[in-house]
């Protein structure tokens, strides 16, 4: 099947607010002969009807990638930094360069050598569908690394909460201290270091 002229890959992330794990970024070139009805943003969206949607978006759209940072690299690089970095090796894995790609948000990554154009589309996972697609497989990609993060450092509920810095996970933090998974740069698991290092 060839692919249009005009290629359009949307771009999102998820996981930039949690406390652990790594933040992740999808890229999806839809088929526009081959729609998928339901996309939207992710958060949106119950887990299974995320999932279906997942597997629909790899069968039928015409290129995809979800790529990650790692906490380390959000340590060195803040997490906007290493939002970006996920982006741009999201874009660059896929296996078409597209003509546009658009970006959920404000900030654009510096992918100018992978595509022909970038612009920043505020709330696109909510209108554009590329980018809705691509919102449901940066968190389902996402929260499907989770359970695996909590088996290899139990104690934290990371399949729970996913990261996220809710109370039963900031008690967590408190009673064990971070674990390789959370990152260092961000204040509540800097609270917790500086509660065991005194």
């Amino acid at each position: 099947m060839s692919a249009p002229a005009v290629c359009t890959a949307g771009v999102d992330e998820a996981g930039r607010g949690p406390l652990a794990g790594p933040v992740y970024a999808a890229a999806v070139i839809l088929d526009p002969r081959r729609p998928i009805v339901g996309l939207r943003d992710s958060k949106q969206l119950s887990p299974a009807r995320r999932e279906l949607l997942a597997v629909q978006i790899r069968e039928h759209a015409l290129a995809w990638q979800v790529a990650w940072a790692d906490v380390e690299e959000i340590d060195c690089l803040n997490i906007l930094g290493a939002t970006m970095l996920a982006m741009r090796r999201a874009v660059a894995g896929l296996a078409l360069r597209p003509s546009l790609v658009q970006v959920d948000g404000n900030r654009c990554p510096q992918i100018a050598d992978c595509c022909d154009r970038v612009e920043a589309v505020v709330r696109g996972d909510a209108s554009i569908p590329a980018i809705s697609a691509a919102s449901i497989l940066a968190k389902q990609g996402r929260d499907a690394l989770m359970p695996a993060l909590e088996r290899a450092y139990p104690g934290y509920q990371l399949a729970t909460h996913k990261g996220y810095p809710t109370p039963d996970h900031l008690a967590a933090l408190a009673r064990l201290g971070p674990s390789p998974q959370h990152r260092r740069s961000f204040g509540p698991v800097r609270d917790a270091i500086n509660i065991f290092e005194t």
